[in-house]
């Protein structure tokens, strides 16, 4: 049996491969971040110390890439090398993001032009409804329109997510490893072992950016955005192949509420930026002006510590799976009601916990 088929049989030896080929990689990185300042910038939305490199986005690149172009099985055809390409372009204009600060305006002009790459290029775009409010096959309009909102709100939940250690990373491996599952289970051998290598190239960052001491490293937008636009892949497919039922005969895998299981499995990073934009507009703000009015934000005001937020949010991010998994064929709009109120009473809860906090404290100090 040779590798390729040892792979496919076994999607998940790509993930350890990734995360060998990331582990050979990281400690060049770190040196050379070192050596050349390439190190993070406080600002109004970070909440580190110290001189941090931020150039872990790098070691996630080529540590998915190397691993997943070298060792897969899975020739591209025409119009999936534009996602290859879109994948080089995101993780460009990441790397430039964080040498050299665009304003906010430039890097939305890179994100819809690597839009244009995925969406219009490769075609990998939403279809279809799934029955939500009456409405099946979308379109040509509205589902370009659907793509490009979905994709732009994907990539920057997962990069506005990344404010404290492993965060981003660790919900990063929470959504793949379940896509990764999903698709190996469905037959889709290509997007599992795409997912699974992510996964292997998250997880030896996660290590160094959580316990890594003085080999501490951040990603970066160079990582985040790379992320989010990979992630954006898994969440079309998915949709996908159970709106036109591409599973055979596996129902147990086919899902009648397909996009909302899909919001439960980005339903941390998803929910907080929209109530974000939310608090922004009703003081006046810019939705794009960075705060610290995150959830991770909120969670370090009631003295949690780095990790114990990141843990934290990555089993609230399991736990939304699950309910994603039990309300999965339900109708649809009774299950995106049933995960809109779950969501909205652990905000207010979370609210609660922060006034009380804030209260307490001020008690303390009088």
């Amino acid at each position: 049996m040779g590798i390729h088929s040892t792979l496919a049989q076994y999607p998940f030896l790509l993930g350890l491969l990734s995360f060998i080929v990331g582990a050979v990689l990281m400690p060049y990185i770190v040196s050379t971040a070192k050596k050349n300042k390439l190190i993070a910038r406080p600002n109004t939305r970070t909440s580190h110390k110290g001189n941090v490199p931020n150039i872990g986005g790098l070691a996630i690149f080529f540590a998915f890439i190397i691993t997943y172009f070298l060792f897969s099985m899975y020739n591209l055809d025409f119009k999936e090398k534009f996602i290859v390409v879109g994948m080089c372009v995101i993780w460009l204009v990441g790397f430039y993001d964080d040498m050299a600060e665009f304003s906010s305006n430039t890097k939305f002009v890179g994100e819809l032009f690597v839009g244009l790459l995925l969406i219009v290029g490769a075609g990998v775009r939403f279809t279809h409804l799934h029955g939500f409010l009456g409405v099946g096959e979308m379109a040509d309009w509205g589902s370009y329109l659907l793509s490009f909102f979905v994709y732009l709100f994907i990539i920057n939940a997962i990069n506005l997510i990344d404010g404290v250690d492993g965060l981003a990373a660790g919900l990063g491996i929470v959504i793949c490893m379940t896509f990764s599952v999903y698709f190996q289970w469905a037959g889709a051998i290509p997007l599992s072992m795409m997912a699974y290598a992510l996964v292997g190239s998250l997880v030896i960052f996660f290590i160094y950016n959580v316990f890594g001491g003085k080999k501490k490293i951040f990603m970066g937008d160079s990582g985040s955005l790379l992320i989010g636009y990979i992630i954006y892949i898994f969440v079309v497919k998915f949709c996908e192949m159970n709106a036109y039922d591409e599973l055979g005969s596996s129902t147990f895998l086919l899902m009648k509420a397909a996009p909302v299981f899909a919001l439960c499995v980005l339903a941390v990073p998803l929910s907080d930026v929209i109530r974000v934009v939310i608090t922004r507009l009703k003081q006046g703000k810019s939705p794009f002006k960075a705060d610290k009015n995150h959830v991770h934000h909120l969670l370090l005001s009631c003295k949690f510590s780095h990790k114990q937020v990141t843990f934290l949010l990555m089993g609230v991010n399991v736990g939304f799976i699950v309910l994603g998994w039990l309300i999965r064929n339900l109708k649809i709009e009774v299950a995106f009601l049933i995960f809109l109120i779950i969501v909205c009473v652990l905000f207010f809860s979370l609210w609660r916990a922060v006034d009380y906090h804030a209260g307490h404290h001020v008690d303390r100090k009088n």
